[in-house]
């Protein structure tokens, strides 16, 4: 799987129709797209697991890297559908114990995160999740703290993708196929 793939048909506009577009925010211009309407539908949640999921049915994956925060939440969806680990990568100053950090940029500045040192052995097969994909600094960040700490990060799922901003690229970029459900049009 190199290249982003996609829902068509009922599913996708079953899926897109359960994420709320919140305009103007966090800043004007921006549709912000709100998954947690998606979440508290069971039906769409349950879909959207299973979809993200069904490449890797029947593989071999040790574990399953959530981004905070909603990452956390599909992450241990999947990591409970692939019978694999789960480990949060988290803003920096959040993980009690010995810790390996990023930096990565924002829109606005710099920001850290991190995961526990020991939270990957050398070769275990890891599945990056996240809700969105947009320009993509975060999910590149995690993936090469992942591989700092002898992550083999397999691919990278998000629900969204926002390929205007050409995120998924960066991250196809490092040699990590993107799997997306769904994308939307603007920023």
């Amino acid at each position: 799987m190199t290249a982003t793939t996609e829902l068509s048909g009922s599913t996708a506009r079953i899926l897109k129709d359960a994420i709320r577009t919140i305009p103007d925010y966090p800043k004007p211009g921006v549709a912000f797209r709100d998954i947690t309407t998606l979440l508290g539908d069971a039906w769409a949640f349950r879909r959207a697991v299973d979809e993200l999921v069904q490449p890797w049915a029947g593989a071999k994956i040790d574990k399953v890297a959530g981004i905070e925060a909603r990452g956390f939440i599909l992450g241990g969806a999947l990591a409970h559908q692939l019978s694999a680990g789960f480990v949060p990568v988290r803003k920096k100053g959040k993980l009690p114990h010995d810790t390996v950090r990023i930096a990565y940029s924002l829109e606005y500045g710099l920001d850290e995160m991190e995961v526990h040192r020991d939270a990957v052995k050398p070769g275990e097969r890891v599945i990056l999740v996240d809700d969105l994909i947009a320009t993509g600094g975060t999910a590149e960040a995690a993936v090469k703290l992942l591989r700092e700490i002898g992550a083999d990060v397999l691919a990278a799922v998000f629900i969204i993708d926002l390929p205007e901003l050409k995120g998924a690229d960066k991250i196809r970029a490092l040699g990590v196929p993107v799997h997306t459900l769904l994308s939307f049009d603007g920023h």
